[in-house]
């Protein structure tokens, strides 16, 4: 029997001239766009496809500035339409039309015309107009002027050359398609962070957004001052150099927190710059101080980054989150080589010409290493219960698939949900994709780990059995998920969990925050149904809109907790439909206080507070 439908299924399986598909560009760009912007999304993720459309049109402007060409750029969003204008050379006008609608046309092949370009050669401006229904592009040059508009890369109108008053320079205008990015959003907070980011790597560019205007004197150590959450232990070490800039410093705080631009393009995977980097500095310092310090205990609490420009450079995807580059370009030396010499150099002669700084930095080595040792022993023992306990462990449910096999990278849609009681990871074990969402379940609360120190991790079961699930102990490096979500009840005892959840992470891994791992589930509030449609409302406001629309009298059901949601219907709250919330964190959200008030020994003050706030919800 089982032969007889392998027969079938092969002569089903038809393989000839009819099946093969000649496909064109923009087709192919539309039917996989994962391919050339890294996944879709609704904008709830920095990764998510619009931002990368709009980071392909900023960056050709960054590239005009990189050579010297335009000290400022407008960006303005409204509607989720999307306008760009920089004030460079300008397209040259009679390849206007081709630049954006001519795969692989572009200058950057170019080494004289752009030294170190960020933009891929001639592909991502391409794909921006293949996902929008809406693109237009106008370049003027020297009082004369040209503008092309697509539809999903279609033409539609293009004019002639024409005389304009306009200063020289390059507008893009684009709608991202609805279609390819469902009930997409901007958000500004993800913007804002990545316009900074732009600014920090060039210094004395202006950027203004929506009217807000953004620019850095300070470069990279204006992007530590932004990102730390904790105060600086000391000044900030700046070391420049031909090609390269490197800030570092440390602070009373868990874990590491470097960051990687090549070419101005913001490399959150890291690659060859950033190992090179993070080696040679703990190498640099253990030399100078001349103690067999661990390398561990000298990046512990480290604050670092780290921009180089390198000719031609080479990233292991197309939207260049991790660089691959060996060396600096035709004639240069390797990559490690450059950073290892300059860090040697540099970081050394600092160190002997500010005693002060060394000092203190010795200190929080030594206090790195003192903890290290007292919480050895346990830490050992946690290990192997984990080993042991993973064996019969029913509280991780692991996906199939974690890493791109081929290149060894994390796989963008790996997620791992964290949730609480049978019944909610029940629910979201029975709906989830295995090859690609993990589940971890929660015995009741967690402990709250506020004020205390790294040996609670290894003490506490749960703590210890969740950093062995995401692979977290000895940094984000080896991360096995690249969403970590947690999934809580939307009612009292949900927001505690959840909260308690962000105290630890905030505690003792940070970084998992600050690169934008960790997220919060949102699952529909009410479920508003009659015997034709069902309507699922995320809030109130929702649920008043499907009320009106489902006249007369429709069923209204509300979900207190996840385990009240049938796996049939969890299932599109966790596929297309997964609505996700960013847990961010920034300098200015004082978490030492905020973790104080909320998570600390003030009863009364917090009591009051939640008094003076109640909301009181009305049953449905």
């Amino acid at each position: 029997m089982n032969e007889l439908n392998d027969i079938t299924t092969q002569q089903e399986r038809k393989y000839g001239d009819e099946q093969m598909i000649d496909l064109e560009w923009r087709e192919q760009m539309r039917l996989r766009p994962g391919m050339w912007i890294g996944g879709e999304g609704d904008g709830s993720s920095p990764e998510d496809g619009i931002y990368v459309l709009l980071k392909e049109v900023i960056d050709n402007s960054i590239d005009e500035y990189m050579m010297g060409y335009g000290k400022s750029i407008n960006i303005t969003i409204e509607d989720g339409t999307v306008t760009v204008r920089d004030f460079g050379r300008g397209i040259p006008l009679k390849s206007v039309v081709s630049a954006a609608s001519r795969l692989f046309t572009g200058a950057k092949y170019e080494n004289e015309a752009f030294i170190t370009s960020i933009g891929l050669n001639g592909v991502g401006i391409k794909a921006v107009n293949a996902l929008s229904t809406y693109f237009k592009i106008a370049s003027y040059r020297d009082g004369e002027g040209k503008e092309a508009i697509f539809s999903k890369a279609e033409l539609t109108s293009e004019s002639d050359i024409f005389r304009t008053e306009e200063k020289n320079g390059t507008l893009v205008i684009f709608t991202p398609d609805n279609e390819v990015f469902p009930n997409f959003a901007f958000q500004d907070e993800i913007i804002r962070a990545k316009i900074k980011n732009y600014v920090y790597l060039n210094t004395g560019l202006t950027i203004y957004y929506n009217g807000e205007k953004f620019i850095s004197k300070n470069g990279l150590a204006d992007l530590l001052n932004e990102n730390m959450t904790t105060d600086a232990l000391y000044p900030i070490i700046h070391l420049k150099g031909e090609g390269i800039e490197v800030v570092l410093t440390h602070g009373n705080q868990y874990g590491e927190e470097f960051y990687s631009f090549v070419n101005g393009q913001y490399t959150k995977d890291g690659g060859t710059h950033q190992t090179a980097f993070r080696e040679t500095v703990s190498r640099v310092i253990k030399e100078y101080y001349n103690r067999n310090f661990e390398y561990s205990d000298i990046r512990g609490g480290i604050a670092a980054a780290i921009s180089i420009k390198i000719q031609s450079p080479d990233f292991a995807n197309q939207t260049k989150t991790k660089m691959t580059s060996k060396d600096m370009g035709p004639e240069g030396p390797t990559v490690v080589k450059f950073i290892s010499d300059f860090i040697k150099k540099e970081l050394d002669n600092y160190l002997h010409k500010y005693p002060e700084t060394s000092d203190i930095l010795l200190k929080k080595i030594l206090e790195s290493e003192k903890e290290r040792k007292a919480i050895s022993g346990i830490a050992k023992l946690a290990r192997e219960r984990t080993k042991k306990a993973s064996l019969h462990n029913k509280k991780l449910r692991d996906c199939r698939l974690h890493y791109n096999d081929a290149k060894g990278e994390q796989l963008e849609d790996t997620c791992i949900f964290i949730t609480e009681g049978d019944s909610a990871s029940g629910s979201i074990t029975q709906s989830r994709d295995p090859n690609f969402q993990a589940v971890f379940s929660l015995r009741g609360k967690p402990l709250n780990t506020f004020g205390l120190t790294k040996r609670v991790v290894y003490e506490n079961e749960e703590f210890n059995l969740l950093q062995a699930a995401l692979n977290i102990e000895n940094g984000l490096e080896d991360l096995r998920y690249n969403k970590i979500i947690i999934a809580t009840d939307a009612d009292v005892d949900g927001m505690h969990i959840r909260l308690l959840i962000i105290t630890f992470f905030l505690q003792f891994f940070p970084d998992l925050i600050k690169n934008n791992h960790v997220f919060i589930l949102q699952t529909p509030l009410f479920r508003v149904r009659n015997k034709k449609e069902t309507i699922y409302c995320y809030s109130e406001e929702d649920r008043i809109e499907a009320i009106k629309k489902l006249n007369p009298n429709p069923e209204i059901t509300r979900f207190k907790g996840l385990g009240e949601i049938s796996p049939g219907e969890f299932k599109h709250f966790i596929g297309k439909d997964l609505r996700l919330d960013p847990v961010s964190l920034k300098k200015q959200d004082a978490v030492k206080e905020m973790l104080e008030f909320y998570m600390g020994k003030n009863t009364m003050e917090r009591q009051n507070f939640i008094i003076e706030n109640l909301v009181i919800e009305e049953d449905v």
